[in-house]
């Protein structure tokens, strides 16, 4: 028996649909680049910080006039939220076909949803000095290309 208001085959068996998921770890990305936190986005839009947290972890879906208004508090258009998304995600919806093998939660796919990933930008982007960020990005990708067993590429003074 389907669940009221879910369309039979609309939902996987023991978890949200990947495409919910999706769109709520952007919906993560943009607040926490923005430094904000669940309950000051939850009182934007009108909700509490735990529906912020199930939409981000996709276990509410977003609907239409949400998306709108989520949109909006976080500066980005709508399409942001489907961005970088990857095809088998896509391919998920509207219904997962029965004994298909589930796709890895995107948190272990993707670094830009990462904790760590999202500390360090900000970070970076707290360096004041342009000349001082540029340093640091070229030994960035130096030491990135050393641990790959390549030679760091060459930059212009």
């Amino acid at each position: 028996m389907a669940r009221r208001g879910v369309p039979p085959g609309d939902r996987q068996l023991g978890g949200p649909n990947p495409v919910d998921v999706h769109v709520g770890s952007r919906v993560r990305l943009r607040r926490t680049l923005l430094g904000m936190s669940q309950e000051k986005l939850g009182e934007a839009i009108g909700l509490t910080f735990q529906q912020v947290q199930k939409y981000e972890r996709g276990a509410n879906r977003v609907g239409a006039s949400r998306l709108f208004d989520l949109s909006r508090v976080l500066d980005v258009p709508v399409g942001f939220f489907f961005d970088e998304m990857p095809d088998d995600v896509a391919a998920s919806s509207p219904a997962q076909a029965p004994g298909r093998e589930q796709p890895m939660p995107e948190q272990e796919l993707d670094p830009m949803v990462k904790r760590e990933t999202l500390e360090l930008v900000r970070a970076y982007y707290k360096i004041q000095e342009p000349s001082v960020r540029k340093r640091l990005f070229e030994m960035t990708k130096a030491l990135a290309a050393a641990g790959a067993g390549g030679m760091p590429p060459k930059t212009e003074d």
